[in-house]
């Protein structure tokens, strides 16, 4: 029986989804996505846990996000003392979800969470629902180097995905039980999804909404961060070919 067939199939179970928020210096953006992220969860009766992972913010993210922690106590807060990347928070995130469904996105509020519901219904037939940018508000640049990231990854890792790093992605908690994640950079997103696919988990694509940044600033395409990236995904992918061999 594939991972996809173990999933129980019954419409009627209660939702059962932790979400997590990875950010870094977002104090403007947290507390908006994350009351809609509430607001959501609420709306669909779901038996949730939302997780804020600050990521060694030098603003007041630290600050706001604890304060919403005491608002509502379904709101976890993990605070990284330094900023450790963006795999790092990823993998906290990850690791600290405790339901059955694990969502993230990210939490500079380009994505409308409000979309989320729509992917649901993805997960009771695959594993993994990994979304892609319909129009991308990102400046040009970006935009071309979030494409050939994607076409490098794809060939190198044997992934056949529209938009490797979108940060809307769906998981069934399981998963992370099963692989073990080294990717503390950029690179976390295709570690996750090379090597869940090559256990044999499933994985389906569908289109999310992507807006302009309105407030804090993108870290993304530092050169270090690409450096780290790049670096990474080199020893991801002899790792690869080494057990192929």
């Amino acid at each position: 029986m594939s991972p996809a067939e173990k999933q129980n199939s019954n419409s009627d179970t209660q939702l059962s989804i932790s979400i997590f928020l990875p950010c870094y210096n977002e104090q403007e953006n947290i507390r908006p996505i994350s009351e809609k992220a509430v607001s959501v969860l609420e709306q669909l009766n779901a038996d949730w846990e939302l997780i804020i992972v600050n990521d060694g913010s030098s603003d007041q993210t630290r600050q706001t996000a604890d304060k919403l922690a005491t608002e509502n106590p379904g709101i976890k807060v993990i605070h990284h003392e330094q900023n450790l990347g963006y795999g790092a928070a990823l993998q906290s995130g990850f690791k600290a979800a405790q339901k059955e469904l694990v969502f993230y996105t990210d939490g500079d509020n380009q994505f409308d969470i409000g979309e989320f519901p729509g992917i649901l219904p993805l997960i009771r037939q695959y594993d993994i629902v990994s979304c892609y940018r319909r129009n991308r508000n990102d400046k040009l640049i970006r935009k071309i180097n979030g494409w050939a990231w994607t076409w490098l990854v794809n060939i190198l890792l044997g992934l056949r995905l529209k938009d490797i790093d979108c940060a809307f992605k769906l998981y069934k908690r399981e998963i992370f039980g099963n692989i073990t994640l080294t990717s503390t950079g950029a690179l976390i997103d295709a570690e996750v999804l090379a090597k869940a696919s090559a256990k044999g988990y499933t994985i389906a694509q569908k289109p999310v909404s992507h807006y302009p940044r309105k407030a804090g600033k993108q870290t993304g395409a530092n050169f270090g961060v690409i450096v780290r990236a790049f670096a990474e995904l080199i020893k991801l992918t002899w790792n690869f070919r080494l057990k192929k061999s």
